[in-house]
C-alpha cells in the first residue's frame, strides 16, 4: 500500500482498520509484527494499518549519547518507519483527539496548514495507543529560555554542536567571565540520559580540548545535579555508586540531593545556595506521559498514564491497546502487589510483541495472553570503554561493563541493516581518531544565503545584522563573518570564509 500524509484521511476502512497512534518502540514494532501476520490482508486490501507519527523515523533513544559525542552517526540512530513498515500507511502528523466511542482520531498533518483543510478524522477499529512521553519539565525561572533537552536525535546533535561552539568562544574570547561561563556545563537529572549524555559529552570535550591551544581538559567544568541522594537507581545501589566515584575521579562536580531552582540570566542557582555562570543547562530530569492522552475519553491513572491490564488492553474498554511510556501496565512479576512495568525501552519492545499477537488474537476471536517479564537488570556507559551493569543479579564496571553495553544494544536496536552500520562506525572509530568537527549550520542552514541575498539576518542570542563579525556570544549555527568585498572572491563552497 502507498504511504499517506496528506490532509486526507486513509480511504474507506477494510475488513478491519488497526490505527496506532505513536512511531516510538512500542508503535514500530507493534506494526512491525501485525505487518508481517497480516501481509496477504494487507495486500489483498482487506486489512490496513495506519500508523499516526509526529516523525518519519523511530529514534533508538539509547544511542542518542553516543550520537552526541560523534560515536556514531545521526542516520544510523533512526529507523526509516516508511521502509520498515512498507505495508503500512504513515500518516506524518500528531493525534490532538480520540473519541474511542465513535472510533475516530482526530488528526493534524503536515498539510493542514497548508491547504486550511483543517484536521484529519481517521475511523478506525482498533486503536493502539503509544504515543510515549515528552520531557517532564517544572516551572523554574529561565528553565524554558535556557534549557536544552536530551530525548530527540535532534537535539542530540544540537547539543554536540553546542558544546564545540561553546569551546571555540572560550578560545576565542578576551573576557575571563564569558569564557568560564562557555566551559561550563550543567545537567540536571541524574538517570540514564543525564549520566551518559554527560559522560559521553565530557569524554568527547576532553579529547577536543588538546586541539585547541588554549583550553586544557581541565579548564572545563562538568557538573550533575540530581535531585535524589543516588544516580542510576536502575543499576542498583553498589553501581551507581560506582558511576559517582567513576565521575568524579574525571572532576566532574556530582551534586546529589540538590536541586536547580533558576537559571535566569544564564546562572544556574542552586538549592544549596551555589551559583554558576553557564551557557549550558541540560535538563533530563524525568518525562511525562503524551499530552494526547489527556484528550481521550479513556481512563487515566494518576501520573496520567492509560490504565491497562496485563494483557494490554486498556482497563474497562473493548477495542483499545497500550504499552510502553503511555500505559500503566500491572507487573505479574514483582513480589509486591500493585507494582507496574518500569517505562523503559526493554518493556516496551517485550510487551510490543504482545500486544500484537493480543491484537491479531482479538481479531481472530482467540484468548488474550498476558504480559510477563522479569526485569533483565541494566546496562549504562560512562564514556568510551567505561560503564556500570547490574544483568541478572551480576554486576560489572569498567571495560567489561561498557562492552555489555555496547552488545546488548547493538543486538536490540532495530533492522540488521542499522545493526551492520553501527558495527561499521564502532569498528572504523577504534581504528581512527574522534571527530570533533560541530555543524552547527545545521541548525540555520538557510542563514549565509539570506545574508549573501542582502537580507536582515538575527542571530538568537544576539543583535539583528547585515555585515560585520560575528557575535560570538551566540549560539550553534551562526556562521561566518561576511568578508569585506567578498564579491570579488572567487566562487567557492558555502560557509567555509574565515
Amino acid at each position: 500500500m502507498a504511504s499517506d500524509s496528506g490532509g486526507t484521511p486513509p480511504g474507506p476502512p477494510p475488513g478491519v482498520r488497526v490505527l496506532v497512534v505513536g512511531g516510538g518502540y512500542v508503535g514500530m514494532y507493534t506494526a512491525l509484527r501485525l505487518q508481517r501476520k497480516l501481509k496477504q490482508r494487507l495486500r489483498g486490501g482487506q486489512a490496513e494499518i495506519v500508523v499516526v507519527t509526529p516523525e518519519p523515523y523511530m529514534t533508538y533513544q539509547p544511542f542518542l549519547p553516543e550520537a552526541a559525542a560523534g560515536s556514531i552517526s545521526p542516520r544510523h540512530v533512526v529507523v526509516p518507519l516508511r521502509r520498515v513498515l512498507a505495508d503500512c500507511k504513515i500518516v506524518i502528523g500528531e493525534a490532538r483527539r480520540i473519541d474511542h466511542a465513535k472510533r475516530t482520531a482526530t488528526v493534524t498533518t503536515l498539510a493542514t496548514g497548508e491547504d486550511g483543510t483543517g484536521a484529519v478524522e481517521i475511523p478506525y477499529d482498533e486503536l493502539v495507543l503509544a504515543p510515549g512521553s515528552v520531557s517532564r519539565t517544572l516551572p523554574i525561572p529561565g528553565l524554558a529560555d535556557h534549557g536544552i533537552g536530551f530525548k530527540t536525535i535532534e537535539e542530540a546533535i544540537g547539543l554536540r554542536n553546542h558544546v564545540i561552539e561553546q569551546m571555540d568562544i572560550a578560545s576565542a574570547t578576551r573576557d575571563p567571565a564569558i569564557r568560564d561561563a562557555a566551559l561550563t556545563f550543567v545537567f540536571v537529572g541524574g538517570g540514564y540520559a543525564g549520566v551518559e549524555a554527560l559522560a559521553e559529552l565530557e569524554d568527547m570535550a576532553r579529547y577536543t580540548s588538546r586541539y585547541y591551544h588554549n583550553i586544557k581538559a581541565e579548564d572545563l567544568k562538568w557538573m550533575l545535579v540530581e535531585a535524589s541522594g543516588r544516580i542510576l537507581p536502575e543499576v542498583g545501589e553498589a553501581m551507581g555508586g560506582y558511576a559517582i566515584r567513576e565521575l568524579r575521579g574525571r572532576n566532574i562536580d556530582v551534586r546529589l540531593d540538590t536541586r536547580l531552582e533558576s537559571c535566569e540570566d544564564r546562572i544556574a542557582v542552586l538549592s544549596d545556595g551555589s551559583r554558576f555562570p553557564t551557557r549550558t543547562l541540560v535538563w533530563t530530569a524525568g518525562v511525562r506521559p503524551a499530552p494526547v492522552l489527556a484528550a481521550t475519553d479513556l481512563p487515566l491513572n494518576e501520573r496520567g498514564r492509560l490504565r491497562c491490564t496485563a494483557e494490554l488492553t486498556v482497563e474497562g474498554v473493548e477495542h483499545a491497546w497500550a504499552a510502553g511510556d503511555a500505559a500503566a501496565v500491572p507487573d505479574l512479576t514483582a513480589a509486591e502487589t500493585g507494582r507496574e512495568t518500569a517505562p523503559n525501552a526493554q518493556h516496551a519492545v517485550r510487551q510490543a510483541k504482545v500486544l500484537a499477537e493480543n491484537v491479531l488474537a482479538s481479531i481472530s476471536g482467540e484468548p488474550l495472553q498476558e504480559y510477563r517479564h522479569s526485569y533483565a537488570g541494566s546496562v549504562a556507559s560512562l564514556g568510551l570503554h567505561k560503564g556500570v551493569a547490574h544483568v541478572y543479579g551480576r554486576k560489572l564496571k569498567g571495560y567489561p561493563a561498557w562492552l555489555m553495553h555496547r552488545t546488548y544494544h547493538l543486538s536490540r536496536v532495530p533492522t540488521f541493516n542499522r545493526k551492520a552500520r553501527v558495527l561499521a562506525e564502532w569498528t572504523l572509530a577504534g581504528l581512527f581518531k574522534r571527530e570533533i568537527v560541530s555543524l552547527g549550520s545545521l541548525e540555520h542552514p538557510r542563514a549565509e544565503f539570506e545574508l549573501a541575498a542582502g537580507g536582515r539576518r538575527t542571530r538568537p542570542g544576539g543583535p539583528p545584522h547585515t555585515d560585520g563579525p560575528p557575535n560570538t556570544g551566540g549560539p550553534p549555527g551562526t556562521g561566518n563573518p561576511q568578508r569585506p568585498d567578498e564579491s570579488q572572491e572567487p566562487d567557492g563552497p558555502p560557509g567555509k570564509g574565515g
